[in-house]
C-alpha cells in the first residue's frame, strides 16, 4: 500500500485557500429569493395574533409564511423519520410556541436586505404560559428514555452497594456540564428550487440522504423527486446531521414563492432551532479497596431534553466498559424543559460523561493515596464487561506508555499545590479516551475511464475532515492508480447512498464500501486483460496479475500493460461497478472501540483564577491511520474542544424567558490561538482485523473525551481545589 497511511495534503486544500470552494450559502440560481425565519420570543405558550400586513406593503417583498397561510402538510409537520435524525420539526401548522427560538414566520423577498427590513416590522401577540425552564426545579419530573443507544438505558452487573459497604475507600460526587451549542463557523444554509413537482435542494449538511428522506415524507412526495447536493461543509459536529425546520421551511417558502429561496441562518439562531449539547447533572458512586481496585461503581446521569420529544446524552454510558470492576449500575434520566431538542455534539455522551468519570477516578486515587497513571492500570478492563465480549483490539495500555513517556509524567510532584513556574501553580492531570467505533451500511461506485483515471463516488459529506482525500486514498491503493488518478466525489443523493456522517464513522463505513467496489473493479480489470488477445497478459491466470501505479504487471515482471489501454480497446470503454459495505456478525462477537490516553499542563495564577495551558499530549489506538496529517488534525481539533469544554464553553438560557443571553461568538467563549500551546498527537500501532475490512477506527470524536476530565484533574493538582462544574472559570477559582 503506497497511499493508505502517508501523510498527504488535503486534495480540495487550494480550493479552500484560494476561495474557489462553494458553501451552500454561495450557490445562486436565477430569480433567487432570499428569506429569514423569524423565531418566537416566549417559551411557552400560543400565538394569538399576527400582522404581516406592513411587511407585505414593503418593497421587493414576495411573501410571509405563518400559520395562518403555510402549506399544510401531511405530517401536520411531525418527524416523518424516526429520531435520531428525524426531528419534530416547526413548520407553521399551528399556533403553539414550545421554547424561546421556535419558528414561528418566513419572509421571503427578491434582496437579504429586503427580507430583514420586513421582518422587523411583522408583529406577533402572544399567551404565554409558565415555561419549564430551571433544571433542579424539573428533575422531579424525570424520566427514563427506556433505550439509549439501542440498549437499555439502565444496566446492572453484580451488587454495587452490598460490594461498597466493605471497601476501604467510598466516594458519592456530582459532576454538572451546561448546555453547549456547536457554533460552526458556516452556519446552517439552505437553498431549495422546484422544477415542476421535482425538487433540488442545497444543504449545509452531514446527512443528504437523510435530508431527501425527511423532505419527502414531511412534504409528502416520493424520494425520488428530492435531489440533495453538498459539496462543501464549513463545520457541522453533529449540529447538521438532521434535516432541521429552516431545511423544510426553505423548500415550503420556494413553493409558495414560485422561485428559488436561500435561507441562512445567524448566528444567534443556531441556539435552539438546531440542537446543541443538553445540560448534564451526573451522580457518581466509587467504591476501591485499599490498593484502588474498584469494588463498585455508580454512574447515574440526568440530561435535559426539550417538551417536543426525547433526546438522550449517553453519558453513563462509557461506564459500562472503560474499567474493570463486577458491580456496576448506571442509568440515564430525561429532564423535559422548553427549550429547543438537542442532538450529537462532538462525542455526544463520552465528552460529558468522561468528564464526571475521569474526575471520580483521581478522586479515588487521591484519597487512596494512589498515582492516578497506576489507579488506571490497577483497574485496566482486559474485556468489555458491560458487554461480557472481548476487544476487538485495544492498545490502551500502549498508549498509557507513551503519552506518560512523552509527557514526562514521571516528574509529577503528587502533592497539591507543589509545583511553580514562577508565580504560577502547575498542575499535571490526566483521563482516559474512548469511543466506540462502528459503522452503518454505506455504497460506493467507481468508474475506470480509458485515459487511466477513476471516479469514484458516494453520497458522502467532507466535512472539512479531509473525506475526499482519505476515499482517493482508499481508492488508489485498493486500484492500484496512482493518486493523482483519482477523483473522489460526494455530496449527491444521486450518488450510490451512504450514512450520516457522524459517529466517526465515515471512513469506517464509506471506506469500507469504497474498498469493496474498487476491488471488484480490479478483479474486473485483471480479468478483462486475460480475456483479451491483445492484452500481454491474454491466457494468464487473473492470480498471477496485479496492478501498480496504473499498470498491469506479473510476478516476475516480465510483461506490463497500462490499465487504460485494457480499457480502451473494450467494447464499453470503461468499467462501472459498484460495491457496498455493511457490519457483520462480528459487532456481536466482539466490543469494538478507540482509546487513548491525555495528559494535560495547566499553570493557574493563585491571586486572579486565571488557568492557562501550556501543553497537551494524547497517545491513541485508532486501528489503521489512512492518512496520518488529517488524522492529527482531527485528534488536535478534539483535544482542542476538550480544552473549550473544560474552561469555556456554556450556553446560557435566561430563567425568565428561555432566550439564550450569550447566543453569539463575542460571549459564547471557545478558545482563541492564543490559549492553545503545544499539542502533541501519538498514533499507536493497531491492527484490527475485525473492525472493518480496512482496520480503521473513527478518530474524529475519541480526541475530545478524557481531556476535560484531565484538565479537572490537573487543576486540582495545581490548586487543590475540585471543580466539578462545568467550564471551570476562574471565579470557581477564587471562591
Amino acid at each position: 500500500m503506497k497511499q493508505i497511511g502517508a501523510s498527504l495534503d488535503r486534495i480540495d486544500g487550494p480550493l479552500k485557500v484560494t476561495g474557489s470552494a462553494r458553501y451552500t450559502a454561495e450557490i445562486t440560481l436565477p430569480r433567487l429569493a432570499h428569506a429569514v425565519m423569524l423565531q418566537s420570543t416566549i417559551a411557552r405558550g400560543r400565538i394569538r395574533d399576527v400582522d404581516t400586513s406592513a411587511a407585505q406593503r414593503m418593497p421587493g417583498v414576495i411573501a410571509v409564511l405563518t400559520h395562518r397561510n403555510a402549506m399544510k402538510l401531511p405530517q401536520g409537520g411531525r418527524a416523518a423519520v424516526e429520531p435520531p435524525h428525524g426531528r419534530v420539526l416547526s413548520l407553521l401548522q399551528d399556533d403553539r410556541v414550545h421554547y424561546n427560538g421556535q419558528p414561528v414566520a418566513v419572509v421571503v423577498a427578491d434582496t437579504i436586505e429586503q427580507a430583514n427590513a420586513a421582518a422587523e416590522v411583522v408583529t406577533l401577540d402572544y399567551q404565554a404560559e409558565t415555561p419549564a425552564l430551571e433544571f433542579g426545579k424539573q428533575r422531579q419530573h424525570a424520566h427514563s428514555p427506556g433505550q439509549v443507544l439501542g440498549m437499555d438505558a439502565d444496566s446492572r452487573r453484580g451488587d454495587p452497594g452490598h460490594a461498597a459497604a466493605t471497601a476501604e475507600h467510598r466516594k458519592s460526587m456530582i459532576y454538572t456540564t451546561p448546555m453547549e451549542h456547536h457554533n460552526p463557523m458556516e452556519p446552517h444554509a439552505t437553498l431549495a428550487a422546484w422544477d415542476g413537482d421535482r425538487l433540488t435542494l442545497y444543504d449545509s449538511s452531514q446527512y443528504v440522504a437523510g435530508v431527501r428522506s425527511t423532505v419527502a415524507e414531511t412534504l409528502g412526495i416520493p424520494p425520488e423527486r428530492v435531489r440533495v447536493r453538498n459539496l462543501f461543509v464549513g463545520g457541522a459536529f453533529g449540529g447538521k446531521g438532521s434535516a432541521w425546520s429552516h431545511v423544510v421551511l426553505a423548500a415550503m417558502a420556494a413553493r409558495q414563492a414560485g422561485r428559488p429561496v436561500r435561507l441562512v441562518l445567524e448566528r444567534p439562531q443556531l441556539f435552539g432551532p438546531v440542537g446543541g449539547r443538553p445540560q448534564t447533572e451526573q451522580h457518581l458512586q466509587l467504591a476501591s479497596e485499599r490498593d484502588g481496585a474498584l469494588l463498585a461503581l455508580e454512574h447515574h446521569a440526568f440530561s435535559n431534553t426539550s417538551t417536543l420529544e426525547d433526546w438522550t446524552e449517553p453519558s453513563a454510558m462509557i461506564s459500562r466498559m472503560l474499567y474493570a470492576c463486577s458491580n456496576v449500575a448506571t442509568s440515564h434520566r430525561l429532564v423535559p424543559l422548553n427549550v429547543g431538542t438537542p442532538t450529537f455534539q462532538r462525542a455526544p455522551g463520552e465528552s460529558t460523561g468522561s468528564f464526571a468519570l475521569e474526575s471520580a477516578i483521581d478522586e479515588v486515587a487521591t484519597e487512596a493515596g494512589i498515582d492516578p497513571l497506576q489507579m488506571r492500570l490497577r483497574n485496566y478492563a482486559e474485556t468489555d464487561m458491560g458487554r461480557k465480549l472481548p476487544f476487538s483490539s485495544k492498545s490502551l495500555r500502549e498508549c498509557y506508555r507513551v503519552g506518560a513517556e512523552r509527557f514526562g509524567w514521571a516528574r509529577r510532584n503528587p502533592q497539591a499545590r507543589s509545583m511553580r513556574h514562577g508565580r504560577w501553580l502547575v498542575g499535571l492531570g490526566m483521563g482516559t479516551a474512548s469511543r466506540p467505533a462502528k459503522r452503518m451500511p454505506a455504497a460506493a461506485g467507481v468508474r475506470l475511464l480509458p485515459d487511466g483515471t477513476a471516479i469514484v463516488r458516494s453520497s458522502t459529506e467532507d466535512l472539512g475532515t479531509g473525506t475526499y482525500t482519505v476515499m482517493a486514498q482508499v481508492a488508489a491503493d485498493t486500484l492500484g492508480y496512482p493518486m493523482q488518478r483519482v477523483r473522489f466525489e460526494l455530496g449527491d443523493t444521486d450518488f450510490p447512498e451512504a450514512p450520516i456522517s457522524a459517529g466517526s464513522m465515515t471512513v469506517e463505513s464509506v471506506g469500507s464500501a469504497v474498498h469493496a467496489a474498487c476491488s471488484d473493479a480490479r478483479r474486473q480489470l485483471i480479468r478483462m486483460a486475460c480475456a483479451d488477445p491483445h492484452s500481454p497478459f491474454s491466457g494468464a491466470g487473473a492470480d498471477e496479475v496485479r496492478i501498480e501505479d496504473g499498470w498491469l504487471r506479473d510476478a516476475g515482471g516480465k510483461r506490463r500493460e497500462p490499465v487504460a489501454a485494457v480499457i480502451a480497446r473494450s467494447p464499453r470503454q470503461a468499467i462501472d461497478v459498484q460495491g457496498s459495505s455493511q457490519a457483520g456478525d462480528e459487532t456481536e462477537r466482539y466490543s469494538m472501540h478507540s482509546f487513548g490516553a491525555v495528559f494535560v499542563e495547566v499553570h493557574v495564577d493563585p491571586q486572579l483564577g486565571i488557568v492557562r495551558v501550556p501543553r497537551a499530549v494524547g497517545a491513541y489506538g485508532v486501528g489503521t491511520v489512512i492518512n496520518e496529517k488529517t488524522a492529527r488534525s482531527q485528534l488536535m481539533g478534539g483535544i482542542v474542544w476538550g480544552i473549550s469544554q473544560a474552561l469555556f464553553e456554556a450556553s446560557v438560557p435566561d430563567p425568565r424567558n428561555g432566550r439564550f443571553v450569550n447566543a453569539n461568538l463575542a460571549e459564547y467563549h471557545v478558545p482563541v490561538n492564543a490559549d492553545i500551546r503545544d499539542i502533541a498527537v501519538l498514533f499507536v500501532p493497531e491492527h484490527d482485523a475485525q473492525v472493518n475490512p480496512i482496520g480503521a477506527k473513527g478518530l474524529g470524536e475519541v480526541g475530545m473525551t478524557g481531556v476535560a476530565g484531565a484538565l479537572a484533574n490537573a487543576i486540582y493538582h495545581a490548586t487543590g481545589r475540585r471543580i466539578r462544574e462545568l467550564p471551570i472559570t476562574l471565579d470557581k477559582l477564587l471562591l
